[in-house]
């Protein structure tokens, strides 16, 4: 195939973009491509402009990088459209809990049993959803040929609402699943040579079987949990031999993976204290209050340095990205420092799929990859018009779906999936009606919810506050 035209919208996210671009240059099949960058903040916009085009050259690969802040110019012609904008930043996102807050709920009223992650907001971000609309439209109409691979959350309701309501080419992407990696890691197994299958929904996936060399892993993966009486986590992310994934193991039949250990029941998320009980301290998880301003601790010394590599750049031209990135390296926290280093190496690539799903669509190169795509029948026991997570081959022909084998368990499904899904299509349908009283029907159901007017008042305000947005 020739060139391949490729967008992506929300592109001012520098880690991210970075990652996409790594991969593109070492990808083959893909040399020539041209890369449109959009995104609304000019001064990230460019500075994401500046380190691509510094590392595509560095990587000695021929990318033509365009830049724009015109969405309609952005989708126009375009091949593949990755969208990875969250509307209103995390300003909206703090500013909405915060609120929430105010009226007693713990976390923001987004915060909900099976959706706890902090930038997973399904019930008040209806500017994520309509921007997500008129990007599908704007493709329907510009780009009736291309893929939209939605990287942005809320992954399962944006794929859900879009393939119901648009013509447009719909897949999600989540990297949750890549926990598995580090699991093996932690039990001495090579993952290239684990047989393995996740199943479920986008933030709730679970490690439907484990083996290697046709024993059963999951004999080693109890024993691990037996031995780490004493864990503490590394992180707030680090969660995935905590308290709680032992319970949810336990009480469901299999190990949940990735952000599926954070979306569990009220009883590991009630306050602070409860979450340090099941998630470790000192943080309680990423998504206590205390583990969440780690995060975006960390999320503000990435940008500000990016940005700071994008000036000197910018000035000096002659100097090397490589280098800059070695001379800050001991500046950052272990993980991003080695993920850093990997940006030149040709034999490793990120690990978000959005590339190499580009490549086996556009090359006809057969990938095995972990979609969000309509269930069509894939797990048994669910809906057939809502997004599943679930594995796939992905080839010139499209998203063929692996066999979900064995069946998911009844008590996953049940009390898990389901209850899950129950939740999404009350978002959904609150989005579309715009009604806000059926959001505060939701919160009628919270366990925080103490009166009538708590949940209508908080309504009221972050309705209010969030119009600014739309």
């Amino acid at each position: 195939m020739g060139s391949t035209n490729i967008s992506i919208i929300g592109a001012g996210s520098a880690v991210f973009s970075m990652r996409l671009v790594s991969d593109l240059c070492k990808t083959p099949g893909l040399s020539g491509s041209r890369v449109t960058l959009m995104d609304k903040d000019e001064n990230r916009l460019k500075a994401v402009h500046v380190l691509a085009r510094k590392l595509a050259s560095e990587l000695g690969h021929p990318i033509e990088f365009v830049t724009t802040k015109d969405i309609e110019k952005a989708v126009e012609g375009a091949d593949f459209v990755i969208n990875a904008a969250l509307v209103g930043g995390h300003t909206f996102l703090s500013e909405i809990r915060e609120i929430g807050e105010r009226f007693g709920y713990y976390r923001g009223i987004d915060s909900q049993e099976f959706n706890m992650v902090s930038d997973y907001y399904t019930l008040t971000n209806w500017n994520q959803l309509e921007f997500m609309m008129k990007l599908a439209k704007l493709l329907e109409t510009r780009s009736p040929n291309a893929w939209l691979l939605l990287a942005a959350n809320p992954v399962l309701e944006g794929t859900t609402l879009l393939k119901r309501h648009t013509n447009a080419n719909v897949v999600g992407f989540c990297h949750g699943f890549l926990a598995l990696e580090e699991i093996c890691r932690k039990l001495d197994l090579e993952f290239s040579k684990v047989d393995w299958q996740v199943a479920g929904v986008n933030h709730g996936i679970w490690l439907n079987h484990f083996s290697l060399g046709g024993t059963d892993a999951y004999k080693i993966l109890k024993e691990k949990f037996s031995e780490n009486a004493d864990w503490r986590p590394s992180n707030p992310f680090d969660d995935s031999f905590s308290p709680a994934a032992r319970y949810m193991l336990d009480f469901y039949g299999l190990m949940p993976i990735g952000d599926t250990i954070r979306n569990s029941s009220w009883a590991f998320h009630y306050d602070i204290e409860t979450k340090k009980r099941w998630y470790g301290e000192p943080w309680g998880g990423v998504d206590s209050e205390e583990g969440w301003r780690w995060y975006t601790d960390l999320l503000g010394f990435v940008v500000k340095m990016f940005r700071e590599l994008a000036m000197i750049l910018e000035k000096e031209p002659e100097k090397s990205l490589r280098g800059l990135l070695k001379n800050v390296a001991s500046e950052l926290p272990e993980d991003l420092a080695r993920e850093a280093s990997t940006f030149f190496n040709p034999n490793i690539m990120s690990g978000e799929q959005h590339i190499p799903f580009i490549n086996a669509i556009a090359n006809d190169e057969k990938t095995r990859l972990v979609v969000n795509v309509l269930n069509n029948g894939t797990i048994r026991g669910l809906p057939d018009d809502i997004a599943i997570e679930a594995p796939a081959i992905v080839s010139s022909a499209g998203i063929k779906m692996e066999e979900i084998y064995p069946d998911l368990p009844e008590r996953i499904i049940k009390w898990y999936l389901l209850p899950r899904i129950l939740r999404m299509e009350w978002a959904l349908e609150a989005f579309l009606k715009k009604d806000t009283s059926l959001i505060t029907e939701v919160l009628f159901r919270d366990p925080r919810t103490k009166s009538r007017e708590q949940a209508e008042r908080a309504v009221a305000e972050v309705f209010r506050a969030a119009r600014k947005y739309y």
